[in-house]
């Protein structure tokens, strides 16, 4: 289990896997190098080296001081693993929270990156899909078994469509662990009141990170349901960057999975930028 120290002396956990291209590729907030298990195949299929980290308090890697779980220490955990790696430079696909810690990378360390692809994120968070986060965050399910969570989120994510019942099971399997108490998160309970302190999102003015990323290759995602990046500032996003990379992803909300159609259309065209 690939590990890497940083400065404050935390374990991280990695995966580094495929040869070529260097791609860093960075979570949601509660989530894991799971997350993208499904594009993995793709994008290694692409010539792509495709690293993954576990966040500090998630995942496999160790719980620390609940204060460092912020986008800006998460951000030099990138940047160490880059470091701990020997990559000078690489491209960055962020999924919601790795959105933002992408984002702040290239406003801090923009001569590492060599392209950007957003996942459902962008430089407005509508307040309706913050609202659902902080209602879940830290909390274990209600669901007792992997297979009772993955019934309930087919009900409970029901615009998401044509997802097939095994791939459910398998995202709560990759975020749940299964005990006889019930079913806990994989991650630190404390992260929980370490984003209500500080908030979910960058406290400065997120159009001034995103502009930071003017001249490098961008791509963005949106699937067409979602409660966190509204149609308007997707439009928004575009009307900034007509040059990049982008679509709609149909039948999704919160995150698109990464191997639908349209977001392997648009990450390959990303891909062939870089």
């Amino acid at each position: 289990m690939p590990q890497f120290t940083t400065a404050d002396g935390t374990s991280l956990h990695y995966i580094d896997e495929g040869v070529g291209l260097p791609v860093l590729a960075l979570a949601g907030l509660t989530r894991n190098t799971h997350d993208f298990d499904h594009v993995a195949p793709h994008l290694l299929g692409l010539g792509v080296r495709l690293i993954r980290m576990d966040y500090r308090g998630r995942g496999q890697s160790d719980w620390a001081d609940p204060d460092s779980y912020t986008i800006v220490q998460e951000a030099k955990d990138a940047t160490a693993l880059l470091d701990h790696l020997g990559l000078d430079k690489a491209a960055v696909l962020g999924t919601s929270r790795g959105g933002l810690i992408a984002m702040a990378l290239a406003a801090t360390v923009k001569h590492r990156l060599l392209g950007v692809a957003l996942n459902d994120i962008g430089p407005e968070i509508a307040p309706e899909g913050l609202a659902v986060i902080k209602d879940y965050l830290g909390r274990n399910p209600a669901q007792k078994t992997h297979e009772d969570a993955a019934q309930f989120r087919a009900r409970a994510w029901s615009h998401f469509k044509g997802v097939p019942h095994a791939r459910w099971l398998t995202e709560v399997q990759n975020h749940y662990a299964e005990t006889d108490d019930g079913l806990l998160i994989k991650y630190d309970p404390k992260l929980r009141d370490a984003v209500l302190n500080s908030g979910a999102q960058p406290d400065i003015d997120m159009w001034l990170l995103f502009d930071t990323m003017a001249d490098l290759p961008l791509a963005m995602l949106r699937g067409d349901a979602s409660d966190l990046l509204t149609a308007e500032t997707f439009d928004a996003m575009r009307n900034h960057r007509p040059d990049a990379h982008a679509a709609t992803v149909l039948g999704r909300g919160h995150v698109p999975f990464l191997d639908e159609p349209e977001c392997l259309a648009v990450l390959t065209d990303w891909i062939k930028d870089l």
